[in-house]
């Protein structure tokens, strides 16, 4: 069936995380949503064959959405609060490679190092200088 061209709504989701989970993820969310994909734009590192970011088009049928500064001013503050919903599964994924990765060990100094090794249980503080008593 062949239908007459109608208005058509866009919608553009900037990935900066890309990989298969938030690919995924994004084409679930909107395909669910009644949007249909329309492309996908990768845009590439010079260094690196991966891509840094990713664009992803949806269309839908529909007069196109009527532009509400005020929401979008609430959602950019909601925004920088929480963070987007690609930051947020980012973050998720993040907190997951974390639980079985090696505990990140904190570098010491050559002091507190050699104070370890000593047996010392607590380093003494750093002098700037000597005070000295005048004789009595």
């Amino acid at each position: 069936m062949i239908r007459a061209p109608g208005p058509l709504q866009y919608k553009v989701v900037e990935l900066s995380t890309v990989d298969e989970g938030t690919l995924e993820w994004t084409l679930n969310e909107w395909t669910g949503k009644g949007w249909n994909l329309d492309g996908v734009q990768f845009a590439m590192r010079e260094a690196s064959k991966r891509p840094a970011m990713a664009f992803v088009f949806f269309t839908r049928e529909g007069a196109p959405a009527a532009h509400d500064e005020d929401a979008a001013r609430e959602r950019l503050l909601r925004m920088s609060d929480t963070g987007s919903p690609t930051a947020a599964l980012a973050a998720g994924r993040a907190h997951e490679q974390a639980e079985w990765a090696a505990p990140m060990v904190h570098p010491l100094s050559a002091h507190e190092r050699l104070a370890r090794l000593a047996g010392l249980d607590e380093p003494e503080p750093h002098e700037e200088g000597l005070t000295l008593e005048p004789e009595e």
